[in-house]
């Protein structure tokens, strides 16, 4: 099984952010007249102002926290030129890019309004309209009103502020309690390096790895932080990570059947996990799931894992991350439920019309035909 790596453990990961961004303003309008010799009366040649540049934000696979875009908080974009005499028109302002992990979702911080939810590569929203430049005196000129000496300035840019928020895209989830293995079945399964220890709540961030299969097939695995009970009323490192298996296909619920002294039964901790899921989201929870029993190396693991299965009544996939026993089979099993849930979502899923861009135009429009601004 040939491993990649998907994350850099040294980054800090940061899945939310505040930010203010501006369009730029306009160019104004040039106020001007022909003036060459032999030609008296050359008549108004003031040229308008350059469009403003837009910001928009942009998804990149090759981003993987908000930690370099939540450093900078004020994001402006050039503004336009002014326009000149010879009717030359201003020139337009640069539009400005910001560059985010897939998965990142876009809302108007002011309105809570989604704006976009940004989940593929390349994908883009305008979040920030620069402003139109402003007409020259030419523009003006009619056959009453020869020598307009008038201009309009330039609109100044679209402000808002924003706030992002990630969900990591995975094909499949780790949840568990601390310690269960999570963070060494990743490393066993991808080229990830998640912090591995044997005291709880090791993981403090989600991980991502990426495992390749035989076949150039490819498996995203996100690992979580662990959970304990009444991580959604804030315990432990509470519920906050969660939201980053909610765009995952399948969820892998691993238990440690042979856990230390005073953590929870193998069954309880089974069902302590359910119900912080379904109290978080019930939808979450509906969500198809695989148990593994990880740690089998361990002495005893056999009789807990029968007693296991007898009191939840559930499949269990038996493995060792360390020995790597029975990985390779859990990782074939992962990728048939995750490929039946590609195949679902394409089958149900409709084809979606994004009238972003009409808005946009409609906009630009508006601007054209309205009056002063």
């Amino acid at each position: 099984m040939r491993m990649k790596r998907a994350t850099d453990s040294s980054r800090l990961f940061i899945d939310r952010a505040k930010l203010f961004v501006r369009g730029g303003k306009g160019g104004d309008g040039c106020v001007s007249f022909r003036r060459e010799k032999f030609i008296p009366k050359g008549g108004p040649d003031g040229g308008d102002g350059g469009r403003g540049g837009s910001v928009f934000v942009k998804a990149d696979r090759s981003a993987d926290t908000l930690y370099d875009i939540g450093r900078k908080r004020h994001w402006f974009a050039e503004n336009g030129g002014p326009g000149q005499g010879r009717d030359c028109h201003g020139r337009n302002g640069k539009n400005l890019y910001i560059n985010v992990p897939a998965g990142t979702m876009i809302y108007d911080d002011e309105t809570d309004r989604l704006l976009k939810d940004l989940v593929e590569h390349d994908q883009q929203v305008c979040v920030g309209r620069g402003g139109r430049g402003g007409y020259g005196n030419a523009y003006y000129a009619t056959a009453t009103h020869q020598t307009p000496r008038e201009a309009q300035p330039g609109r100044l840019g679209q402000e808002r502020t924003l706030r992002l928020e990630l969900k990591l895209i995975a094909d499949v989830g780790f949840v568990g309690l601390p310690n269960a293995g999570k963070s060494t079945l990743l490393a066993r399964l991808t080229n990830a390096r998640p912090k591995i220890a044997d005291y709880p709540f090791t993981t403090k961030a989600p991980h991502l790895g990426i495992a390749e299969l035989p076949g150039f097939r490819r498996l995203v695995l996100a690992d979580i932080p662990g959970l304990i009970e009444g991580a959604h009323e804030g315990a432990g490192l509470g519920d906050q990570f969660l939201r980053h298996v909610e765009r995952t296909r399948v969820i892998a619920h691993l238990v440690d059947p042979c856990p230390v002294a005073g953590a929870p039964a193998p069954d309880d901790a089974y069902q302590m996990i359910r119900g912080e899921l379904e109290k978080y989201s019930p939808a979450l929870s509906q969500r198809r799931e695989i148990v593994v029993a990880t740690k089998m190396d361990l002495t005893d693991a056999g009789l807990s894992l029968e007693l296991f299965f007898e009191r939840i009544g559930e499949k269990i996939h038996p493995i060792s991350a360390v020995t790597g026993q029975g990985v390779r089979e859990l990782a074939e099993t992962l990728w048939t439920v995750v490929d039946e849930a590609r195949g679902r979502e394409t089958r149900e899923t409709p084809d979606l019309i994004d009238f972003g861009d009409e808005e946009e135009l409609e906009n630009e429009r508006e601007d054209d035909e309205g009056g002063e601004g």
